[in-house]
């Protein structure tokens, strides 16, 4: 059993055991100082690394006794550099020292103590707030700050342990400030047209990604500085993000002036299932002067926003029209049932002729069900099981419906067949 005590306290004294220790108690694990941002640091439960030539190996300025490292990078300019440190507040315990000590050291080969220079003042008794300084460091050069808790004086028997604030500066680390340009090829466009953004970046070496935002909501991450989109709205403000520096990087953004947006209302109307070659009416809306439909061979005037299509197979149609030099459509899908004849019209004039809205081939589809509308969503009749016996005559619950055009819409209900929409007129 004192054999195991002993190897314990051995294995503490070596700095192989220890507990809760900081991350950068390590020289490999340095933190990086930024230029001009404030770290915050400790180095309770620090310990020393006991080898020989390893990192706490060295006999200037002072002896180890929990270490802990940072690092910082000279730019590409290089220059006088200061390491300030504040804020220092101690751990208060019976024999426990009460000042840290540190020093700045360049490494030819990181992390190794036969190949560490002192550069710059060597701090051993810092109670208070103090600095660091080295003068005329080469450009693009990195550089160890080791500090460590001070363990002499009479009746000190545990070197110092403190919670403190570190930060570098000085024109040898000072980045110029990042800056990028976004351009475009227009800011005046009709809505739908295609616009591609460019980034020009100033004092921005070892640039990242491209973050994309069209108010505020991201659209898009580029490895390069181009992006298109045909997206843009009037109103839209598109900004571009990216960070500059590989190390201590820093994010940089600028937006676009809120784009101009001409448009204008193009509606080919609702979606519509039909039977072959069934004459169906479509009711194009527009505010443009120019409009035509296509492909055209399908409508009997295609130049005319309410004509008649013609079709015994499933197609999409487009009504095009132009205002103001802009070109817009919409989209209308015309869906072709086979072995379904659905009438567009019928006259419950109690002339004995066309009475019903009868759609030919319904008994095949014995669940289906009908719904029929108003043009203002009124639903006027509705039937399970849709069939000649249940077809609708023109009559609502309140008495006749009025002359005019319905919407229906005809579901099958045979697990495969989409919903079938469309219009209706009834006479009088």
């Amino acid at each position: 059993m004192k054999q195991i005590v002993i190897l314990f306290i051995l294995f503490l004294f070596m700095g192989q055991f220890s507990i809760s220790q900081v991350a950068n108690n390590n020289c490999a694990n340095a933190v990086e100082l930024c230029p001009n941002v404030s770290e915050p640091s400790t180095n309770i439960g620090a310990n020393i690394t006991f080898c020989t030539g390893c990192e706490d190996d060295f006999n200037f300025c002072f002896p180890t006794n929990n270490s802990i490292w940072f690092t910082f990078t000279t730019n590409a300019i290089g220059g006088n550099v200061q390491v300030d440190f504040s804020n220092l507040v101690f751990e208060i315990n019976p024999g426990q020292g009460l000042a840290i000590q540190a020093t700045i050291i360049q490494a030819t080969a990181p992390c190794s103590s036969g190949s560490y220079t002192p550069i710059g003042n060597c701090i051993s008794n810092g109670n208070a707030n103090f600095s660091l300084t080295a003068t005329g460091l080469p450009a693009n050069t990195t550089y160890y700050v080791v500090v460590d808790g001070d363990d002499s004086g009479v009746g000190i028997t545990q070197a110092a342990e403190c919670s403190f604030d570190v930060e570098v500066s000085g024109a040898g680390v000072s980045h110029l400030p990042p800056t990028i340009q976004v351009n475009s090829s227009n800011l005046s466009i009709c809505k739908n047209d295609v616009v591609t953004f460019s980034v020009n970046s100033f004092n921005c070496p070892n640039i990242g990604g491209f973050n994309w935002y069209i108010n505020s909501t991201l659209v898009a991450v580029t490895s390069d500085s181009l992006f298109s989109t045909s997206a843009l709205s009037d109103g839209d403000i598109v900004t571009v993000e990216t960070s500059c520096y590989t190390l201590c990087s820093e994010v940089v953004n600028v937006s676009t002036v809120p784009f101009s947006v001409y448009s204008f209302l193009v509606d080919a109307g609702p979606d519509l299932t039909i039977s072959p070659n069934i004459a169906t009416t479509v009711n194009g809306v527009t505010s443009a002067p120019s409009y035509s439909w296509n492909p055209n061979f399908l409508f009997s005037n295609p130049n005319s926003l309410n004509t008649i299509v013609t079709t015994d197979q499933t197609v999409t149609i487009t009504l095009t029209a132009t205002e103001n030099g802009c070109t817009l459509s919409d989209d209308l899908t015309l869906t072709v049932i086979t072995g379904l004849d659905i009438p567009n019209t019928f006259s419950p004039n109690e002339d004995g002729i066309n009475e019903k809205w009868i759609i030919q081939g319904i008994s095949s589809y014995p669940d289906c069900n009908v719904k029929i509308y108003t043009r203002w969503g009124q639903e006027v009749f509705f039937a399970n099981g849709y069939s000649d016996e249940k077809a609708w005559d023109g009559t609502k619950k309140s008495g006749l419906a009025a002359e005019g055009v319905y919407f229906y819409i005809l579901d099958l209900n045979d697990g495969s067949s989409p919903l079938i929409k469309g219009s209706l007129t009834l006479i009088r």
